[in-house]
């Protein structure tokens, strides 16, 4: 004969399993929470360099339609292959969703108007920058062609930024990147 007394129930959880279960989704979701902003970051800065190229290849096309030359991307005031649409999305934004601001430079402009310290103009939030003129850009969206460069110089942060090149068909597409990060890919004229 069995005694109901001595059958112990069994069904359930006990309070130590329930609380270690918890800490172990609590972990979890901690880990996804703190490497969702850097992951999602990365992914916009992949997007810009992927633009920023695209920009490289577009001014290489317009210097093949116009016999090399490059100086009439600095005559024209805005041509048609700096304008965004042309050589990126159809809605020429960043993936911050602001439109790009491209500005085609000398790189003797670029070296007498302060240009070449970009690193002091990026905010630690990496959001928006405030340039040395007093302006303010958001990060991503403001990229340089610079011509007669190539990117072979490094800023005192070790960064890339613009060097002089004397080939006639060099230039350098420069840009800034989420984070204090900046981006630099020359025409490759020189090799």
């Amino acid at each position: 004969m069995v005694n109901k007394n001595n059958i112990k129930d069994k069904r359930g959880f006990t309070i130590i399993e329930v609380v270690l279960v918890l800490a172990i989704a609590g972990l979890i979701f901690l880990m996804v929470f703190i490497a969702l902003p850097a992951l999602q970051r990365s992914q916009r800065n992949t997007q810009r360099r992927d633009d920023y190229s695209m920009l490289v290849t577009a001014v290489n096309s317009y210097m093949a339609s116009n016999n090399g030359k490059l100086g009439n991307l600095l005559k024209s005031g805005n041509p048609t292959v700096l304008k965004n649409s042309r050589w990126v999305n159809s809605t020429g934004e960043d993936p911050n969703g602001n439109p790009y601001e491209v500005t085609a430079i000398s790189y003797s402009d670029w070296e007498s108007g302060g240009q070449k310290a970009p690193t002091d103009a990026i905010a630690e939030d990496g959001n928006n920058s405030s340039r040395s003129d007093g302006t303010t850009s958001t990060t991503g969206s403001q990229v340089f062609v610079v011509i007669k460069a190539n990117c072979s110089g490094v800023d005192a942060n070790g960064d890339p930024q613009p060097a002089a090149d004397t080939a006639a068909r060099a230039f350098a597409v420069y840009g800034y990147l989420e984070g204090g990060s900046i981006f630099c890919q020359d025409s490759g004229s020189n090799r």
